[in-house]
């Protein structure tokens, strides 16, 4: 399942601005990955509830990839068939397909928790492994758009991306029926508004560490999808300067970012060592300084003597992405109940890909657009890039820097202090642990 979902995000997320840019649309590539943001605002809570609330989240993954598939595939049908690509009509079929898809992301990963949850195991310890896989379909599409096609039209370049992507879906669409029954959880009879729609999962933010965790998630989230949009137009742009121009990673941008989802692979595996030695604080920081890096090495690489920068921003990635993405989800399951595990996801999803990477999205696109202009010879381009990767880096540091100083995290050392207070409770308690003592 995890293989399938991220395959269906690897066809096109990072060759999607490739191929607008070399369709007249570069100065248009940030609405196509703002719109995933804006539409997680809303989309991932609503399918969330109904998960909850309604359909059994399995049938929910199914019902979302046949609407999120069926619109992908119509827009690599309007591609296809239309004589010159305008923004308008790509652009909305484009919106209808992430829609529905962007939810599913937090949806998957409670069908996979409810899974390990009935095989009584500990979704800590063998949710990474099992979301390694959610990694390995992400690179093998993301190669596969790479490297298919005749040499002069590589899926990463066309519209192709857009059909593989439909294809992915539609065999998720059959396969999520397959996964184990999810329960619901119907409304009582007399339930608040709140708990009617379920919504219990805002609640989250009337406690502190919550609320700040939530905050932060949101401004890490700025990041998410900067490279995403505009890596692979960066990297190919070094093939438009003779001294570049023959380089093997400025003619296949696609192939060497994919070196940041195997990285992806290697870090999951750390995630729950990480989090039982460091605690959330200690892993969202090294995600936070990992971003630094990754932007940072960026502006100063290139395709040639400097492509190891290019490599080891693609190293850095897995911690940057991994560490904050999945010990993400993973922390806020601990946090919650069953009743809102759906509800919960969702609202991490608003926090991260709906207001941070609309934002992030958004302020990339000002400032990539004023630096980089299209009609400017190569390496005038190259300086404006160059500027751009350096305050997407500039930012990483200042947030990372006040998570360090604001957020405090509640992980103690067994058998002191309030960890103690618990224990005592439990044997005291006849193994009960009070609501007020979880709290503290």
């Amino acid at each position: 399942m995890n293989f399938l979902e991220f395959a269906v995000w690897g066809s096109y997320l990072t060759s999607l601005g490739n191929f607008l840019a070399r369709n007249g649309l570069l100065d248009q590539i940030g609405w196509f990955y703002t719109v995933q943001g804006i539409v997680s605002l809303i989309m991932p809570s609503l399918i969330g509830i109904l998960a909850d609330r309604c359909i059994p989240a399995q049938r929910m993954l199914s019902i979302c990839h046949l609407i999120a598939g069926s619109f992908m595939a119509a827009a690599g049908t309007y591609c296809l068939v239309a004589p010159q690509i305008e923004f308008a009509p790509l652009f909305t079929l484009y919106t209808v397909s992430v829609a529905f898809f962007m939810p599913t992301i937090g949806v998957a990963n409670s069908v996979a928790f409810n899974a390990l949850t009935k095989a009584n195991m500990d979704t800590v310890k063998d949710f990474p492994p099992i979301r390694i896989w959610g990694t390995i379909g992400f690179i093998c599409a993301m190669l596969f758009v790479n490297f298919a096609g005749p040499a002069e039209a590589h899926f990463q370049t066309t519209y192709m991306q857009l059909f593989v992507s439909a294809v992915f879906s539609f065999i998720l669409m059959i396969y999520a029926l397959t996964m184990p029954h999810c329960p619901v959880s119907k409304a009582a009879k007399g339930a608040s508004l709140v708990e009617t729609l379920g919504l219990r999962a805002f609640k989250l933010f009337e406690r502190r560490r919550m609320a700040i965790f939530f905050i932060f998630s949101m401004l890490l989230g700025v990041s998410l999808q900067i490279t995403n949009g505009y890596a692979n137009p960066f990297i190919t742009s070094f093939s438009g300067i003779d001294e570049f121009r023959n380089a093997w990673a400025a003619q296949n941008a696609n192939a060497l970012i994919s070196l940041s989802q195997i990285s992806e692979t290697l870090c999951i595996l750390l995630i729950p060592f990480c989090l039982k030695r460091f605690g959330i604080k200690g892993v969202m920081l090294m995600s936070m300084f990992a971003w630094v890096f990754r932007f940072g090495f960026f502006g100063a690489g290139d395709p040639a003597g400097n492509l190891w920068m290019f490599i080891l921003s693609c190293i850095v990635y897995g911690i940057a992405f991994d560490f904050f993405n999945v010990s993400g989800g993973l922390y806020v399951d601990k946090e919650t109940t069953p009743d809102i595990r759906s509800s919960a996801q969702g609202l991490f999803m608003i926090m991260t890909n709906g207001f941070g990477a609309t934002i992030g999205t958004i302020g990339a696109m000002l400032v990539v657009n004023h630096f980089v202009d299209p009609s400017t010879a190569p390496e005038v381009q190259l300086s404006g890039w160059r500027t751009c990767w350096y305050i997407f880096a500039a930012y990483a540091l200042v947030v990372a820097v006040l998570f360090l100083l604001i957020f405090r995290d509640d992980k103690i050392t067994p058998g002191k202090g309030r960890l103690a207070k618990i224990e005592a409770t439990e044997s005291g308690a006849g193994g009960m642990i009070t609501e007020q003592t979880k709290d503290i």
